[in-house]
């Protein structure tokens, strides 16, 4: 049995090219579960969008910049929602459960000490494979980024305090190193590593084979990406893209 999820900070679902990406998408994969970020549309739309996708069901974060889709045959319920994270209790067919944190981080560090804070929390809440992904809005060193003014390790020490108390660790993946771009192709240019998905150790002793690909980035400046855990008779599938 194998289950496929999408995330990707789309940076609008009013842009066709995007959103047409998402169908595409999806009706190649058969996605269980689709997270976009920065949809830039009320959330009074996301019935109109879920009917678009197929899928039966739809949930937002509190301040509907985060949108998650979901398939009948995959139970999710929201156990913690703030501005910049929604976390689902993930619940298969067979019973098994993960938690799933979808993030779209804010783009100061003063700004992200809370999401540090509830991702703090919730890794003391539950006890149980957890997997944290999408747009942190920060990288974890110089070699996460090219082009622009130079890294200090102030700028991401937080970010990295974070995962180590947290027990998470970064997905190895395939693909282009940088998942986002500014848009501009001279001097200025500059690419950085925004995007990311984290596990804890719950989720790798129990799930193992995890395997994240960076996908082309089209319609948005930052790269869809893919997560996929595969799930045996111990073993979970899953695909991410943002």
């Amino acid at each position: 049995m194998s289950y496929k999820a999408l995330f990707w900070n789309i940076r609008s679902v009013r842009t066709q090219q995007a959103f047409h990406n998402v169908q595409m998408l999806h009706k190649h994969h058969k996605f269980v579960m689709i997270a976009l970020m920065e949809p830039f549309q009320s959330t009074r739309q996301i019935q109109r969008y879920k009917r678009r996708i197929g899928m039966p069901y739809a949930d937002y974060n509190t301040n509907g910049k985060i949108w998650v889709f979901v398939n009948h045959h995959i139970q999710m319920g929201v156990v913690a929602d703030s501005d910049q994270q929604l976390t689902l209790r993930v619940t298969s067919e067979d019973g098994n459960q993960i938690l799933a944190t979808v993030v779209y981080a804010k783009c100061s560090n003063i700004e992200r000490l809370s999401l540090w804070g509830d991702l703090s929390s919730i890794s003391q809440q539950f006890n149980m494979p957890w997997l944290v992904g999408a747009d942190f809005n920060v990288i974890l060193g110089d070699e996460e980024k090219i082009g622009g003014l130079p890294v200090y390790p102030q700028e991401y020490e937080d970010f990295a305090l974070c995962l180590n108390s947290c027990d998470l660790s970064d997905v190895y993946f395939s693909g282009n190193s940088f998942t986002w771009w500014n848009g501009i192709v001279d001097e200025a240019c500059i690419f950085k590593r925004l995007d990311r998905v984290v596990v804890n150790d719950s989720l790798w002793e129990i799930y193992g084979n995890i395997e994240l690909q960076h996908l082309a980035r089209t319609g948005s400046d930052h790269a869809p990406y893919s997560l996929l855990v595969v799930w045996a008779i111990f073993l979970l599938q899953s695909l991410s893209s943002s």
